[in-house]
């Protein structure tokens, strides 16, 4: 009983401006398991290596816990709700980075490789960090698409991709296991638009997506809705294309015509000698230098038998240096300029750098939950978490500026995410009070259940 009144003694009180963000979510649980997922969420953050429930934990001096069971049960039995949860963060990002004008979102799937008898929704897919074109890899684990805001961060002075809601997307065998019929990607992608629509009614919605998403029922859904949502997506260059319906003429017969005349194809206009070609320098292209790039854009119908037609806006890029393939875009709406369609779906890029971060500084593919319940929380939770550390860093950025882990032997100019949760951690520890410790010297005092708790970390980082 005495070490664990020491430990709450000597728990870390965080600032007011962390306090604010994490409060947000209180209303969503019950006052006691409350308590026990601030200990979780807190843990997560401040733990290094894996993110499982006892390294958080042990990072929060709760390892000798006899009811450590409690803390499992916040993922695996207690009742709240993952999805109103998503619907906190997104007004938190909103408010905070974009409270006006039109919304960029970029949506893509990631693969949680895992393994074991119990994990049922698992499947084998392509792996896409270790595929290439030359080179095919397929991987066991989970599906997750992930919906995520695309917004400047003012300190970082770039574009990140802010994840807040995630769906897992189970593999064909789990669905004849259940005995339900299987939806794919693009049915996923439409109930988390839809959703996302209901919660922003009245914004201006436009999302960026890979060519996987360039599918006739998901756009012409997305076009279908009282405020339809725009699609950015890449197009495939033998995509059959065509003018506007002529005008009908006057009591003629038969039903009117839904496409006019047949356009080339992008291929053809590609390879075409005649075509016009407009120089554009793109800043930040793939998240680099600038780059200068040849563009030709024109207005079209798509259209496929059985489904409606469908107009967008196409772009075809090309490199003059030849260093990669030709690039075709399309645009659901087709009043957006070519300029404003490259800038945008180059943002799609920070996605990959985002699961990039999450697998890296938030622990993702490291959890190790089994239960149908605890799976569809924790990874959702994990990268929810990437957009939870960076509303938390820019609470205590003073002049939108972030302190920067610098040495002699590195330098950079802009912080990363590897600086933003390095804050946080830092301003977590650094807020406990000593009040028996002289002012004014060069030692601090430091609690031995503190000391223990940061030579575990230490010690036990890897």
């Amino acid at each position: 009983m005495l070490k664990h009144i020491c430990q709450e003694m000597f728990m870390p009180t965080p600032p007011p401006q962390l306090t604010s963000i994490m409060l947000a979510f209180a209303p969503l649980f019950w006052k006691r398991t409350w308590k026990h997922a601030q200990i979780l969420l807190w843990g997560a953050i401040l733990a290094p290596g894996k993110r499982t429930v006892t390294s958080a934990l042990r990072i929060m001096g709760r390892s000798q816990d006899p009811h450590f069971e409690n803390y499992h049960r916040v993922l695996n039995r207690a009742r709240w709700s993952c999805l109103k949860a998503s619907q906190v963060l997104l007004h938190l990002l909103v408010s905070t980075f974009v409270p006006s004008g039109a919304l960029v979102f970029g949506l893509d799937d990631t693969i949680e490789r895992r393994r074991g008898e119990k994990i049922r929704a698992r499947g084998v897919y392509r792996d896409p960090v270790r595929s290439s074109r030359s080179h095919f890899v397929k991987t066991g684990g989970l599906r997750w698409l992930s919906l995520m805001l695309l917004t400047p961060i003012p300190w970082a002075q770039r574009v990140w991709a802010l994840p807040f809601l995630t769906a897992l997307a189970p593999s064909e065998g789990f669905s004849k296991e259940c005995r339900e019929r299987h939806k794919p990607l693009t049915h996923w992608a439409t109930q988390l638009l839809l959703q996302l629509r209901r919660w922003l009614p009245n914004r201006e919605l436009i999302v960026v997506a890979d060519q996987a998403f360039s599918a006739f029922d998901f756009l012409t859904r997305m076009q279908s809705l009282r405020q339809p949502i725009t699609c950015i997506s890449r197009l495939r260059l033998d995509a059959r294309l065509f003018g506007p319906p002529p005008d009908r003429t006057p009591h003629r017969a038969g039903r009117p015509r839904l496409v006019g005349m047949r356009l080339p194809t992008l291929q053809q206009v590609q390879d075409a000698h005649d075509t016009i070609w407009t120089k554009l320098t793109v800043p930040h292209w793939y998240g680099a230098v600038a780059r200068e790039i040849e563009y030709t854009s024109g207005i079209a119908i798509w259209y496929h038998g059985g489904f409606p037609p469908l107009p967008i806006g196409w772009v075809l890029i090309r490199d003059p240096l030849a260093s990669f393939d030709s690039l075709a875009l399309l645009c659901t709406d087709p009043k957006q300029l070519p300029q404003q369609i490259l800038a945008l779906f180059v943002q799609r890029w920070q996605v990959e750098v985002t699961f990039h971060e999450i697998r890296a500084h938030v622990g993702f593919e490291t959890q190790r939950q089994w239960s149908d319940l605890a799976i569809a929380r924790t990874s959702p939770i994990l990268l929810g978490l990437f957009s939870l550390i960076t509303l938390l860093a820019h609470s205590l950025a003073s002049d939108e500026k972030l302190p920067l882990a610098r040495a002699s032997w590195y330098r950079k100019s802009l912080p990363t995410f590897a600086d933003a949760i390095a804050l946080v951690r830092q301003r977590y520890w650094s807020c406990i009070d000593i009040f028996a410790s002289p002012p004014n010297t060069e030692f601090v005092k430091i609690p031995a259940p503190l000391f223990n708790r940061l030579a575990d970390a230490l010690c036990w980082a890897a």
